[in-house]
């Protein structure tokens, strides 16, 4: 049964309460080319955000509503720019109040669907589906759209928000193995691979955080391009990537992995880990550095100059049982003087899952892989403004954890505070009222049961305390007319 028009009524003005404290912000930068889209937007924002991971039809409460949702998803005049540019503008105004270093954390998702037809969304991968009766190999299309988002995270961990995104689908696809059959991928020009959008990414994020020197680029081996390395000198920005190359280093005449051969130990360090069951571990690992003369492939040697970099090489001691040895091979522009400064950037590498949790907030919070929106559009669209909502889950689940003295009106309305302080009771000695007061609030909705022993709320409670608070909020109101009549 659906909501009356005086249950209706009474959403609309909990969601403008609610719309003052951090849906503004959010969408004040937003410029759409017809202003009922901008309202459209932001109906769309609360009624989804107050619904994590429910379905539109459900969200929309009725068809009006409904096809309103469908028509502005699949509205030519709207773009992922056009949902993305107040949460763009909203980081760029974070990044400017915090002190200290930004590091950008850059990856690529997929997202995938079952679909009869690929040509409206596109393809992502070809995978093995077992063999046929004649003992041949099939294989099947994956339809989806990939995603390449760059998260803008503080030293301590705290999600600023995405800096950078950009989609795109494959009209058809060529595994890495079978073109390195036909072409030497090294000679190609960057702009004509995908992996450009590192680049592209790297300098959108530059330019929004506006202070090239504070940002600190961070990816995995996918992202240990030459040309990154050379655009991030060129626009005054820093890098801390994986390194999966073995380049030519010095003369030309050997290799960087030459060079780190004849470097001695220069310390160990201890961290906290987990294996294979989850269960806690140590590694100790042996930690080398060596600045060195990198040369770019051969084949590019007259387009890109050497630069001088500096290789970190950090071994786990032994072999461990339940899990993967520790090997990570980093390379910076940064200097790296001293046994603590390695120490240092092999942490901030460590922060780089941040960006993973990010997009499993997308596919398990927000659920999107389950749309049913049938075009690449529709799609990318309605992922644009998951990405706010999953940047606010992980934004307030790290607030509880680094800054949890700060003001409760930091992240909440008036309303959710009082509406916390009736709902949910206060524990035996509980602090003042702080930020981290409220938040564990919010989770204690979601499911966390707030015992001494218990670590810090997970991502998956707040999502879920969210979407409760914002209900019970709702029956609140609508109590309170009804008793007031």
């Amino acid at each position: 049964m659906g909501l009356t028009l005086r249950d209706r009524s009474a959403r609309g003005r909990l969601r403008s309460l609610e719309g003052e404290c951090w849906i503004d912000r959010e969408t004040s930068g937003c410029e759409f080319r017809d202003a009922r889209l901008g309202d459209r937007f932001r109906k769309l924002l609360t009624q989804i955000g107050s619904a994590m991971g429910q379905s539109i039809p459900l969200v929309c409460q009725d068809w009006a509503n409904t096809k309103a949702a469908y028509r502005f998803f699949s509205n030519d005049r709207v773009s992922e720019a056009d949902i993305l540019a107040g949460h763009f503008q909203s980081i760029s105004d974070r990044a400017a109040a915090t002190k200290g270093l930004v590091l950008v954390l850059h990856d690529t998702t997929e997202f995938s669907y079952r679909r009869e037809n690929s040509e409206a969304i596109g393809i992502t991968k070809s995978i093995n589906s077992g063999w046929d009766k004649a003992g041949r190999l099939r294989s099947h299309t994956v339809c989806g759209i990939l995603m390449h988002s760059s998260l803008a995270v503080t030293i301590e961990g705290v999600p600023l928000g995405l800096a950078a995104v950009k989609f795109w689908t494959r009209k058809k696809f060529k595994g890495t193995a079978a073109l390195k059959g036909k072409i030497n991928p090294t000679r190609v020009p960057i702009e004509k691979k995908e992996s450009v959008r590192w680049l592209e990414n790297l300098k959108q994020s530059t330019q929004l955080l506006d202070h090239p020197g504070r940002c600190i680029h961070i990816g995995d081996r996918e992202s240990d391009i030459y040309e990154l390395f050379c655009a991030a000198q060129e626009i005054g920005t820093h890098f801390l990537i994986r390194t999966y190359v073995d380049r030519l280093a010095g003369g030309g005449d050997h290799t960087i992995a030459d060079e780190m051969d004849e470097v001695a130990i220069k310390g160990l360090h201890r961290i906290e880990v987990r294996d294979s069951n989850g269960d806690p571990d140590q590694a100790i690992l042996e930690i080398r550095y060596r600045k060195s003369r990198v040369l770019p492939p051969i084949g590019k040697q007259k387009r890109y100059p050497a630069l001088t970099l500096t290789v970190i090489h950090a071994e786990e001691c032994g072999t461990p049982k339940n899990r993967k040895k520790i090997d990570w091979k980093l390379i910076t522009d940064l200097p790296v003087g001293s046994r603590t400064d390695a120490i240092e950037k092999l942490e901030w590498y460590g922060l780089r899952w941040k960006i993973e949790v990010f997009h499993k907030i997308l596919k398990s919070g927000c659920k999107a892989e389950e749309s049913k929106l049938r075009t690449a559009q529709r799609l990318t669209n309605l992922i644009s403004l998951f990405c706010i909502l999953s940047w606010r889950v992980f934004w307030m689940t790290m607030l509880n954890r680094s800054a949890p003295d700060a003001p409760p009106t930091l992240a909440l309305t008036a309303t959710e505070i009082g509406v916390l302080d009736r709902l949910v009771n206060d524990k035996p000695k509980a602090r003042r009222k702080t930020l981290s007061h409220y938040l564990i609030k919010i989770a204690r909705l979601g499911g966390y049961l707030a015992r001494a022993s218990d670590p810090p709320p997970g991502n998956t409670v707040m999502w879920r305390g969210l979407s409760r608070l914002t209900d019970i909020a709702l029956g609140a109101m609508v109590g309170g007319e009804f008793v007031g009549n």
